[in-house]
């Protein structure tokens, strides 16, 4: 079955949401989350578990040294500056919750906005991507993992 323009619209958005924040670019960032409506944030935010999903799966195959407090500090240093304030606290404050599978919790902190979801994980699917991957291979093999 061949993707929809919608969807692979969607997965665009994810993976330069991911490529802004591993290169640290706030105007990026911005550009490419301004005007994502609740809907398209979360297909978004499917695209962005699936990313994160073989991320974390790929830490652990590779023994790249990575736990739980490492995310929530790595979400942190990634976001830090590259969003308004209010928006960084929400989801460093949903990340905390997310990290340790309390989705609901996560919900919570995130004030139901599915675009706090979509930065926090394209924060750390660039955190973790950067350490397994590198910059270079990152957004190639990320194309892969979403046949993009």
């Amino acid at each position: 079955m061949a993707a929809s323009d919608d969807d692979r619209h969607h997965t665009t958005v994810a993976l330069d949401l991911i490529d802004a924040y591993v290169r640290a670019d706030r105007r990026m960032i911005g550009e490419r989350s301004a005007g994502i409506s609740a809907e398209a944030g979360e297909r978004i935010v499917s695209t962005l578990k699936v990313c994160a999903a073989f991320l974390a799966r790929r830490v652990q195959e590779t023994g790249v040294p990575w736990r739980a407090a490492d995310s929530r500090e790595a979400v942190a240093r990634t976001v830090a500056d590259l969003l308004e304030p209010e928006v960084e606290f929400a989801v460093v404050s949903a990340w905390e919750a997310y990290a340790i599978g309390e989705h609901e919790a996560a919900w919570v902190r995130a004030h139901g906005d599915p675009l706090v979801f979509v930065h926090m994980l394209a924060a750390f699917s660039a955190a973790i991507g950067t350490a397994v991957y590198g910059r270079e291979e990152l957004l190639p093999t990320l194309r892969r993992v979403t046949a993009r």
